[in-house]
């Protein structure tokens, strides 16, 4: 065994492996694997070893159609076999609600390049040889991809890769400690001894939360009890493979189970409700090999529901019950990436779909690390979506409702209620009185909109327009007729001081960094030129900046931040002791004079220390709402304070207060773009628009310029654009295609309902040159394409009262 090394990678199961393959295939040879038994030891050798592409995640999804391609190409190059079996899948649907999601799902997939399908109960009936029952199905969708494999082949193929790559692997060897080092490397504390390492990638499985411990950090993820059923031959089967054919897999949300062939029987396995949380509090070092005792009673429901859809299970006998722990993360996708406030830990935990995602997670971890950065947008699978303000208290009962819900549909406007309230401004209990219906953000409870008198606090799950419609339109009206207020505790909110701030910020951005008393906004770049984040930029003075952002985005932004640390600047997250309220309409500028003592009105972009009743606070003049509006920012001592001298002043003028969908609505009116729809780290400033704002002749060499130096020589393939859609009873959510001339050449970022114009409005890429105001174009919305047309110029003429 060798002691020094520049990755050691912790855990053998098939995303430790899979994360050592792609480690060797981009180069890093100098690289090992430290498993405490043998490969395979956690969860892996006893999953069901299923594979799919479906994901509501369009990244993951694409990742998981790479991970179901390189099973081919892993066994060509190893010899080894992964023991595929590529049975095409479905997905059935006993819900209109349910086959939405399907239909939105097969939308994605056309530009995706994923040949799926939606079939009729009579073409479900055909495919699998009768042996589904279809009364009460509405559809289903097929994917030619799915299968299974065996997992124990699969994983020993990634490992002899990443040996013919010059890996190691060290097995029967078990961390029992890490100690970072003062540059950032780590000695890794074994059984046989210690190990100096570079990087440390935390992929120890349900081992997981042991590792994280040992680096001093809390990972959020928890093992759950999964049982699945094996049968005895099944005549139907064996008449199959006599046949030459197979069976084809089988998702039955409605019944929480999955179903495939085995061998020449079945195999079955649940979701169930009174589903079990394992080992809570730490998994034992010594188990392994075993499996949990069986519990018929909990799948019992589970089980009578497959006999009715499937039939054929009730005349077959059970050869085994395979009943083991898998982990999940709180919302179900995957932890990796760079561990948030360590340097050199890396997270590769939580794949509890190890053979749908373990190839994709592998290559995206190892990009990361060799590369600095990831092909895809990372962000549905990075570690830092989960702040440090995640506990096992919160986890425990995330997963629980994860596992309950992991075959429900997935609605864009659903809020889960586990876990919550937790973290909460000091207007929660104000704004919960005047009937705020709450979402959530990074774990902070944030208004979507105020119920009107009589209606019920809860915002009814659909892909359709829900029964907020009214609710929220009445905000609109507000904000656009007289004065809306609303809360910023949900934006990130970061202070950067010190003597070299304004130089340090002229190197991270690509903008103007503004003087003191103004206000830009600012794009920051990867080194490729991709989009990693979208700032407004407040001077405070000659060495004092606040950066404000998505409230969301804290962990990556800060890990991004702290990566780049130097001498003499200093970064500070006050994203919740900084909070406040922004103001937004045509009275907006008539409110803020009767509560400041500062005469001097505010010219657009601009900022000042105000006080405003007896609160010390920063005003700045700027507004998503594409409207007149100040944004009024406060200690979080003083929140309460100002809500009562803002609503007590505002009441002549018709203040009202207005949630996160009326915000939505609001920037449609002048196509304002969003974090995570139209600017994320999948595009580019030129591809987006914000090239507007990349100062390539400022003298710093800022990270990305020469990237966006040649995007802009070159002009960018795609650009975004704006439509105006007909649209019947659901508006564009985001991911859909865009078709031209017959076929699909696009796909929208984002959308909704203009409540102000009466228009349904939606944002996405087309090609460069196609880009021309009033070209139609049709896009596909739950399998239905709607005519629309590009539309370029803002929906709405404020008169210029916004910038005035």
């Amino acid at each position: 065994m060798k002691t020094t090394t520049r990755v050691a990678v912790i855990g053998g199961g098939v995303v430790g492996c899979s994360v050592l393959y792609h480690l060797t295939k981009l180069g890093w040879s100098d690289v090992m694997l430290l498993e405490r038994s043998e490969l395979t030891s956690g969860s892996t050798w006893h999953a069901a070893g299923g594979f799919h592409t479906l994901n509501g995640d369009t990244n993951m999804a694409a990742l998981q159609g790479y991970t179901i391609r390189l099973y081919r190409e892993l066994e060509a190059m190893t010899g080894l076999s992964c023991g595929l079996h590529h049975v095409g899948g479905l997905t059935l649907a006993d819900s209109p609600e349910r086959l939405d999601m399907l239909k939105a799902e097969r939308a994605k997939h056309r530009y995706m390049g994923l040949e799926t399908e939606i079939l009729t109960p009579a073409e479900v009936r055909e495919r699998t040889d009768g042996l589904v029952e279809t009364d009460g199905l509405l559809g289903a969708l097929w994917d030619p991809l799915d299968g299974h494999l065996d997992p124990s082949g699969t994983t020993h193929a990634y490992a002899r890769a990443a040996r013919m790559g010059g890996a190691e692997i060290v097995l029967h060897n078990r961390v029992t400690g890490l100690k970072p080092r003062a540059d950032g490397t780590w000695t890794v504390e074994t059984e046989k001894g210690p190990i100096h390492a570079e990087h440390v990638v935390n992929a120890a499985g349900l081992w997981a939360r042991e590792v994280f411990a040992m680096a001093g950090v809390y990972g959020p993820l928890l093992p759950m009890a999964h049982q699945y059923l094996v049968t005895d031959d099944v005549p139907e089967i064996v008449a199959l493979l006599e046949s030459g054919r197979e069976f084809p897999h089988v998702m039955d949300p409605g019944g929480e189970s999955y179903l495939r062939q085995e061998g020449r029987g079945l195999c079955i396995g649940f979701y169930e409700q009174p589903c079990e949380p394992w080992a809570v509090d730490g998994t034992p070092w010594e188990f392994g090999h075993e499996l949990l005792n069986e519990q018929w009673e909990k799948i019992e429901d589970s089980v009578a529901f497959a006999y009715r859809r499937f039939p054929v299970l009730e005349r077959a006998g059970v050869k085994r019950v395979i009943h083991g722990p898998f982990t999940f993360a709180p919302d179900g996708n995957p932890l990796i990436g760079p561990v948030p406030g360590m340097r050199n830990l890396w997270s590769a935990c939580a794949v509890m779909a190890g053979f749908s995602q373990g190839g994709g997670m592998g290559l995206a971890l190892a990009q990361w690390m060799v590369e600095g950065e990831v092909e895809r947008d990372p962000r549905g699978f990075d570690i830092a979506r989960f702040g440090s303000w995640t506990t096992p208290g919160y986890t425990v009962p995330k997963v629980i409702e994860n596992y309950r819900m992991r075959f429900s549909v997935a609605y864009p406007n659903e809020e889960r209620p586990a876990a919550r309230p937790f973290r909460t401004s000091p207007m929660y209990d104000l704004f919960d009185g005047m009937g705020a219906v709450w979402g959530q953000q990074y774990g902070l409870e944030v208004v979507n909109y105020f119920a009107r008198p009589g209606e019920k606090r809860v915002e009814t799950p659909s892909f359709r327009r829900s029964d907020a419609w009214e609710a929220v339109a009445a905000e609109v009206r507000a904000v656009r007729e007289g004065v809306g207020i609303n809360e910023l505790s949900n934006f990130g909110k970061y202070r950067v001081t010190g003597p070299r701030a304004r130089d340090w910020l002229d190197r991270l951005l690509a903008g103007t960094i503004p003087p003191e008393g103004r206000v830009a906004l600012n794009p920051m770049l990867a080194p490729s030129g991709r989009i990693w984040g979208d700032f407004t930029v407040s001077g405070l003075g000659p060495e004092s900046f606040m950066l404000t952002a998505s409230y969301g985005a804290q962990g990556w932004h800060m890990r991004w931040f702290e990566a780049r640390a130097e001498e003499g600047v200093r970064v500070e997250n006050v994203s919740d002791t900084l909070t406040g309220f922004q103001i937004a309409g045509p009275r907006a500028a008539e409110l803020l004079a009767r509560v400041v003592r500062d005469p001097v009105p505010l010219r657009f972009m601009e900022c000042r220390r105000m006080v405003v009743g007896m609160a010390d606070c920063l005003v700045q003049r700027l507004s998503y709402t594409a409207d007149l509006g100040f944004e009024i920012f406060c200690d979080a001592m003083s929140q309460r304070h100002l809500w009562h001298v803002l609503r007590e002043a505002g009441e002549e003028f018709g203040l009202r207060p207005f949630g996160m969908r009326a915000m939505m609505s609001l920037r449609l009116d002048k196509w304002f773009g969003s974090w995570g729809r139209e600017f994320s780290p999948d595009y580019s400033p030129g591809e987006t628009g914000l090239d507007r704002f990349v100062r390539l002749g400022k003298d710093a060499r800022f990270v990305g310029r020469e990237a966006a130096l040649a995007e802009r020589e070159r002009g960018p393939a795609r650009r975004l654009a704006s439509f105006v859609v007909d649209a019947a009873d659901a508006d564009v959510v985001g991911w859909e295609p865009i078709w031209l001339e017959g076929r699909v050449v696009g796909f929208c970022t984002s959308g909704g309902f203009s409540h102000w114009t009466g228009q349904s409005a939606a944002m996405g890429f087309l090609p460069a040159d196609r880009v021309e105001d009033g070209l139609p174009v049709e896009i596909e919305i739950l399998g239905e394409r709607r005519p629309a047309r590009v539309h370029l110029a803002p929906l709405w003429d404020d008169g210029g009262r916004m910038r005035a």
